[in-house]
């Protein structure tokens, strides 16, 4: 499933064709993706303008000019594609192809400009939905997730406030989406690396008896920033199921310390560690045990 970064990387190449956009037509193709479309769905978005296209964890949230939110969620398998006017497809190649095939195009949206932005996903496990934003925070798909990685609120105490006293692995509770949202697997391990941090210790030893974070929370909290950081500005990561909305490679993959280095060497200088893997909560987790403790 695509993580916070790889979302964030479809926002940015969505939200120049699709903010401040009048909806002209819809076409849903189908009754459901994941779930059924929300009632109405093509009739309540015609019309409409997309005042701005944000973020919220894992999900894209276009904010509606008549007060509701377009909420996407891409699955395992979905993807955007933006046609232009003087385009016949989206540019790019892909690193693994994307199911092109139209079979699998299930939502169309039609924008004033002439732009055409498609939803396709072949395994139907992404969804939309129609939330009024005065409800927002308090909707179910929204109510029990945690704060966002790249905001301000994540500082070295609040992560010594939301781990402490949890006897899980810090792996674990980084994954968490009630605690941090939009954190996944290969960030996790990747952000892990840059603290020096076992993805085995226990998530509450980031925080001392008085509550105050110890230094191994003022290590994570940047190395998640700048993790994610860097993930974005590299464009993501290109997985088998991941794709850009304008159809670019994500070069982030290049760049792994640990995730998928099984056996390689530690990239830390100085070390002589070797990448290990092992298996949590059913994921694989790539780190170093000499220079991670």
């Amino acid at each position: 499933m695509p993580e916070l970064p790889e979302v964030e990387t479809v926002r940015r190449g969505l939200a120049p064709v699709m903010e401040g956009r009048r909806i002209e037509a819809v076409d849903a193709r189908r009754p459901d993706l994941r779930f059924p479309f929300p009632t109405r769905f093509a009739e309540r978005l015609t019309g409409r303008t997309i005042v701005s296209l944000g973020r919220r964890a894992k999900y894209l949230v276009a904010d509606l000019d008549d007060g509701e939110a377009l909420v996407m969620h891409l699955g395992m398998s979905g993807s955007f594609r933006i046609l232009l006017p003087e385009t016949e497809a989206a540019p790019g190649a892909f690193h693994h192809p994307r199911s092109k095939a139209a079979v699998h195009d299930h939502v169309e949206f039609r924008l004033s400009g002439g732009a055409t932005v498609t939803y396709n996903d072949p395994r139907r496990f992404g969804f939309m939905a129609l939330i009024p934003r005065s409800g927002f925070e308090a909707h179910p798909l929204f109510r029990h997730v945690g704060v966002e990685p790249l905001g301000n609120r994540l500082d070295a105490t609040l992560l010594a406030k939301l781990f402490a006293g949890k006897k899980t692995s810090l792996k674990a509770a980084l994954l968490d989406q009630r605690l941090i949202a939009g954190l996944g697997n290969i960030y996790v391990c990747e952000a892990l690396h840059r603290a020096k941090l076992s993805p085995t210790r226990l998530a509450g030893t980031l925080a001392r008896e008085d509550g105050g974070p110890t230094k191994r929370a003022e290590a994570l909290a940047p190395a998640i920033r700048t993790t994610l950081e860097d993930a974005i500005a590299a464009g993501g990561s290109t997985l088998r199921d991941f794709a850009h909305a304008d159809g670019a490679l994500g070069y982030f993959q290049h760049s792994f310390r640990v995730y998928d280095r099984e056996d390689e060497p530690c990239p830390t200088p100085g070390c002589r560690g070797i990448v290990r893997r092992i298996v949590q909560t059913g994921r694989s987790t790539f780190f170093c045990a000499e220079c991670q403790s």
